[in-house]
């Protein structure tokens, strides 16, 4: 039953143009790296820069996004973000790499696809 509704909710969303966009966070350094996946990648990046909840993000800075793709289906998002959290670093690193190869902070990049 939960798989159904599961399913339901990412066909109504996928009609609905919502989009889910899985993300790479790292600090000021460049050292650590956080994947995550939001369906709101505005609120979801205030709440990492505003260190609004306690855990890895708040605790090592990770507020720099790096790495992010969409994706139409929630569970392809989430099915991504597990697949690249099984990555050793140096993969994770590549793909960072080849689509950021500068490392610039991509939040107003991001914001400014938002509102568009």
């Amino acid at each position: 039953m939960e798989r159904i509704l599961s399913e339901a909710k990412d066909l109504i969303n996928s009609t609905m143009n919502i989009k889910y966009i899985g993300y790479i966070l790292t600090n000021k350094h460049n050292k650590v790296l956080y994947t995550g996946q939001t369906d709101n990648i505005g609120r979801r990046m205030l709440e990492h820069q505003t260190k609004l909840y306690n855990g890895f993000t708040k605790r090592y800075y990770a507020d720099k996004l790096v790495y992010y793709e969409e994706h139409n289906i929630e569970s392809d998002a989430i099915a991504r973000e597990k697949q690249i959290k099984g990555w050793i670093r140096q993969k994770k690193l590549d793909l960072i790499n080849s689509f950021n190869p500068g490392w610039v902070d991509l939040t107003n990049i991001v914001f400014q696809k938002e509102t568009d």
